[in-house]
């Protein structure tokens, strides 16, 4: 009899999903808002709380599927980042990668052409991970002497440039917490590439793979039809000869009883 745990967590996978999504999203409004804006003592405080719910609900999650592990042991060493994320305050602004299963929701509606997927899966994380980059930057340059990322135009600028790995060096962080987000947006943006390079070379050579059969099966079927056209040109000349030795045979019997 198979185990529940592994049937539980999926389950609540599946039912936490979309709550969580839209979780994120509330949170990147509330934190877009509370970066790139000055906002009253009674917002701030909203808004503050609003970070803190969804971060709580992050927490939930976490523990939720922890417990619900079969192997919690495992789990628990693979899920090490999402520890870190929920744990660290300096790597608050990264709990925004909470947004990817967004990208599962969008990746979705792609349709079934592999390339509409690498396309979409392309779009939507690197729209993810540059304006989550540029929030996270933003928030701890723009108060920083000598800073030069102090808008989120600059900051949205610097993203682009960073997620591509192109670096013009007009923009960049000063500060230790910014290099970070740094290092981990250039690190994001390598791994969705490399992400969707494997997808690519994967589907290509599924497709090669693929036409190669359908040619040998067709060339299979292609000498197997000659083999029976053969078969049966060889049966008909048997039952000619056959009809012909016969006839022979026939003929012979017939002379020689005239001779009698």
């Amino acid at each position: 009899m198979e185990p529940m745990e592994p049937t539980k967590q999926a389950q609540w996978r599946r039912r936490s999903e979309i709550p969580l999504m839209v979780a994120a999203v509330v949170y990147l409004a509330a934190y877009s808002v509370q970066v790139t804006s000055e906002p009253d003592p009674m917002t701030a405080r909203l808004l503050e709380a609003v970070i803190w719910a969804v971060w709580a609900l992050f927490l939930l999650d976490y523990l939720v599927s922890l417990v619900l592990a079969p192997a919690r042991g495992r789990w628990f060493v693979r899920h090490l980042h999402e520890l870190v994320i929920l744990l660290l305050p300096m790597l608050r602004p990264l709990r925004l990668l909470r947004l990817i299963p967004l990208l599962r929701v969008l990746n979705r509606s792609g349709g079934d052409a592999l390339r509409g997927h690498i396309v979409l899966y392309v779009i939507s994380a690197m729209t993810v991970l540059g304006y989550a980059g540029a929030l996270a930057v933003l928030d701890v340059e723009q108060d920083a002497p000598d800073a030069t990322i102090l808008t989120l135009p600059d900051a949205l600028w610097w993203a682009l440039t960073t997620v591509t790995s192109v670096g013009y060096g007009d923009y960049y962080p000063v500060t230790a917490a910014g290099r970070l987000v740094a290092a981990g947006l250039m690190l994001g943006g390598i791994g969705v590439l490399s992400a969707v390079t494997a997808a690519f070379a994967s589907w290509l050579v599924e497709n090669v793979a693929t036409a190669r059969a359908a040619e040998e099966q067709a060339a299979g079927a292609g000498s197997e039809s000659q083999v029976q056209d053969q078969l049966r040109s060889v049966s008909l000349q048997i039952d000619t000869l056959t009809r012909q030795l016969a006839h022979g045979s026939h003929s012979g019997q017939g002379g020689h009883s005239g001779q009698e």
